[in-house]
């Protein structure tokens, strides 16, 4: 995606190489696959499923395109940070103070948002497996259970951990997608562009919207948590977030499959009411028998609870970076860094404060909440890339080619119509929509 290091480039990054100087080395369990899993939660397994039983296949190119628009910004995204030893946050101060404006209160309201989003999503499949606990009080077990592993917890267990679940995830919504027994002639004819009537905004969401949040910037702080400082790690880089995003791909093609064989066939509308997926878990029930059923609900809170830790951590990192700088720390300052307190003040700030929203007793509308502010950071992490991969902001040899400049357009262009879409649809009730 962009040219190779030229020859006597000096970086701030290569002159504190802190990694020891040994070979860079590629592992599977890396910041790849947990900026992967933590971009995958309820809303777009909804969205997928609902494509799917609507449009069948019809849509797997767009699942492909998303697929590629992610492994582009992400790879920008730890590019800059290898190439320049800068976190993003710094990158986004050279752009002008309306980077700030915009990021500071954006993320304090997305957070808040999110915190009461992803404790009810991960509560919902527990609460369907043991119903004799209330739903409100699996979703405070789980934030509170998320606010424990990443409070005491380290970098490397927070890995491990994120590894886990993405293994039960694959294997419950992969092997369920073998057992629906997919029509692959019908996938095939999938792989050609085309809309279908009146699949515009499915469209969109799949492209635009699988895997994809506020996260996806976090990747840079991760690669620091890894111990990936320098551009040596570059093709390491890469090779990770590639495969950890095709994984990804394999993972939503599989819900689409589910939503195209299974929800189909049983004329289940999932969008019709709160209990979508437990719906789509009672099919499962029916149609394959209760060890189906119940392990779908595993990996429905699998991918859930990984959300939890992933934004716990990652977006913490990003607020103590955003709110060190705020304060005139210097870069690297404790305070900023993984158990700092201006890191824990945000791991407070995504567990507690909203709990409050649970009495809206709406998980699935806080769902589709979160989707709406989570939408509009994704044109504004595009649009970014494209000012700090280009001119003096990153070392030349760094810089982005034209493909990937055309390739971040696009993006942009997409999440700009993604987030109106949403926004629309989220301000109707207001104007009686």
């Amino acid at each position: 995606m962009a040219e190779q290091h030229q020859p006597g480039v000096q970086d701030a990054a290569v002159q504190g190489d802190r990694d020891g100087g040994g070979p860079p080395k590629w592992k599977i369990i890396g910041p790849g696959l947990v900026v992967a899993a933590t971009g995958v939660g309820a809303a777009d397994m909804v969205a997928t499923l609902v494509a799917g039983s609507q449009y069948g296949y019809a849509l797997l190119w767009a699942v492909i395109l998303g697929v590629i628009l992610k492994i582009v910004l992400v790879e920008g995204a730890g590019r800059y940070t290898l190439a320049t030893g800068k976190t993003i946050f710094e990158g986004w101060k050279t752009l002008g103070k309306w980077t700030t404006w915009y990021f500071g209160p954006y993320i304090i309201i997305w957070g808040f948002v999110y915190g009461a989003t992803a404790m009810s999503s991960a509560a919902m499949p527990l609460a369907a497996l043991f119903p004799a606990v209330d739903l409100k009080i699996w979703a405070i077990l789980m934030g509170l259970a998320g606010f424990a592993m990443v409070w005491f917890g380290k970098y490397s267990f927070f890995e491990k951990v994120t590894a886990v679940l993405v293994g039960i995830m694959f294997i419950t919504v992969v092997g369920l997608a073998v057992i629906a027994a997919p029509n692959f002639p019908e996938m095939i004819k999938g792989l050609v562009p085309m809309i279908p009537s009146g699949g515009v905004v499915y469209t969109l969401a799949l492209a635009g919207g699988v895997g994809g949040t506020i996260t996806l910037a976090a990747y840079g702080y991760w690669l620091r948590e890894k111990g990936w400082y320098t551009p040596k790690w570059m093709r390491v880089m890469r090779i990770d977030n590639s495969m950890a995003y095709v994984m990804t791909g394999i993972f939503v093609i599989a819900m689409l499959i589910v939503g195209a064989e299974v929800v189909q066939a049983a004329g289940v509308s999932l969008s019709a009411g709160d209990r979508g997926l437990l719906d789509l878990g009672d099919v499962l029930n029916e149609r394959y028998g209760t060890f189906v059923g119940t392990g779908f609900l595993v990996g429905f809170w699998a991918a859930s609870f990984s959300s939890i830790i992933g934004v716990w951590n990652g977006v913490s990192l990003m607020f103590a970076d955003f709110w060190g700088h705020m304060r005139k720390k210097p870069a690297g300052h404790p305070d900023t860094m993984t158990g700092g307190k201006y890191f824990k003040f945000y791991v407070l700030w995504l567990t507690f404060p909203p709990m409050v929203l649970f009495l809206l007793d709406k998980p699935i509308a806080l769902i589709l909440a979160y989707g709406v502010l989570g939408s509009l950071f994704m044109p504004f992490l595009a649009i970014t890339l494209l000012g700090l991969l280009n001119g003096k902001r990153i070392p030349k040899g760094w810089a982005n080619r034209w493909h990937t400049n055309t390739a971040l357009a696009i993006t942009a262009i997409l999440f700009i119509a993604l987030g109106i879409q949403q926004l629309i649809k989220s301000l109707a009730p207001l104007f009686g929509g």
